[in-house]
């Protein structure tokens, strides 16, 4: 059973009157025919007017939507996604991911981040500087690495990517995960992935201006053609 009000009423009960409780909240189909009581709020409880700040999907079916302890409607009542899996997708709405922004894979075909998804071949840290090579016949990712020639900078990541696992590669656009840049011309570096202030100098190093640093953790990415130096 619910819970209790303070407040009675008078039933008749096979011709007796009887005192009987009303109720503040429900316990479900036990409780029908009782009559419900405001809470202490003043307010009927969520329980009475069979309200969900959530929804687990069809079994929540012709249950009242309610806002959460934020004050606002949960995704899961609007149906809504952050990311678009195609046609599977279609009828939901569109919301903001974690950056608050659309996610590229909202946008129609042609629009938006010049992106390919593509195996990493070992782990990726977000903002690491990749290269893109045949790997077997297969295309791989990998980090981009001035010390090797054929290692140069094809595009970059914005999240971390495990080994074996599919990597969202961008071609053009602003790297916004790095670190410690000091703002103006990049050059492709020899610890793996990253990027310099100062171009490589040593023989076999692969000079590869990559574009401009506008903050300590933002690169205006647009490389140039690779130089092996003699």
């Amino acid at each position: 059973m619910g819970t209790n009000s303070t407040k009675k009423f008078l039933k008749q009960v096979s011709g007796t009157t009887t005192e009987e409780f009303a109720l503040t909240t429900s316990a479900g189909a036990g409780d029908a025919n009782r009559l419900p009581a405001l809470n202490a709020a003043g307010v009927l409880d969520p329980t009475i007017v069979n309200s969900k700040t959530t929804s687990a999907g069809a079994g929540d079916s012709g249950k009242v939507a309610a806002l959460n302890a934020s004050g606002i409607l949960d995704p899961t009542l609007v149906n809504s996604t952050t990311t678009s899996a195609g046609a599977g997708s279609a009828g939901k709405v569109a919301a903001l991911d974690g950056s608050g922004r659309l996610d590229s894979t909202m946008l129609p075909v042609g629009i938006g981040a010049d992106t390919a998804t593509i195996l990493a071949s070992e782990a990726l840290s977000a903002g690491n500087l990749v290269n893109i090579y045949n790997n077997a016949g297969t295309a791989n990712v990998r980090k981009a690495d001035a010390t090797t020639q054929g290692k140069e900078a094809h595009g970059f990541v914005l999240g971390a990517v495990a080994s074996g696992a599919n990597a969202t590669v961008y071609f053009e656009g602003t790297n916004t995960a790095m670190t410690g840049l000091t703002p103006g011309p990049q050059f492709l570096n020899t610890t793996a992935g990253g990027a310099t202030s100062a171009a490589p100098s040593a023989s076999g190093n692969v000079v590869q201006r990559l574009g401009i640093a506008v903050s300590a953790t933002a690169l205006n990415f647009e490389a140039s053609d690779p130089i092996v130096l003699a």
